[in-house]
């Protein structure tokens, strides 16, 4: 028993040798710790959360970017609504405007009664004014140099007086609404 004992106390002494040991690594390992080395473990960590903050800082800027965009795409389209809402209307009222332009016409070549006349032509001024107030404007056409945008050619005719691709005739006036061309008009032109 005496010598378990002996052999107890001689591992004691050998787990404290060991923890001394065990101590003086770290301390010596903390000694070589030097403050240069501290120094670029912080340096490592500024440069890291730099990176970190001009990552987030580009994506705020992309974001923000990106939301005035959508700002900006938004109050186009309130406004093209505001500018053209009422353009399928101004399209449905257009045939109405032609009717009462061929009578116009017609009451010129047969000899309509007056108070008739009187009335179709008091009718006429009201669509007119009507139109103008909601922006919609008769396209000119006649004698005009042919654009395919505005203008839709059903005929050509050879050029009488040298003007090559000028509209000649114009047989159903187009109209533009805010200046966006609802019904181009049909035309003959010259080549």
């Amino acid at each position: 028993m005496a010598g378990k004992k002996m052999s107890k106390k001689k591992v004691d002494d050998e787990m404290s040798k060991k923890k001394s040991h065990e101590e003086e690594v770290v301390k010596d390992e903390a000694a070589e710790a030097t403050p240069e080395a501290v120094e670029d473990t912080g340096a490592d960590e500024l440069t890291k959360m730099q990176e970190e903050i001009g990552q987030l800082n580009d994506k705020y800027l992309r974001l923000n970017a990106e939301f005035q965009n959508y700002r900006k795409r938004v109050e186009k389209e309130k406004s093209d609504i505001f500018k053209f809402g009422t353009e399928k209307l101004m399209i449905e009222m257009l045939p109405i405007m032609d009717n009462f332009e061929r009578a116009l016409q017609a009451s010129a070549a047969e000899n309509m009664d007056s108070k008739v006349l009187d009335g179709i032509i008091m009718i006429k001024k009201s669509l007119d004014e009507f139109f103008d107030r909601n922006g919609v404007k008769k396209i000119e056409a006649l004698g005009m140099p042919f654009d395919p945008i505005k203008h839709h050619a059903v005929m050509t005719v050879e050029a009488e007086d040298g003007k090559e691709d000028h509209v000649t005739e114009v047989f159903q006036d187009g109209y533009e609404l805010n200046d966006k061309v609802i019904r181009p008009s049909m035309v003959k032109v010259s080549h």
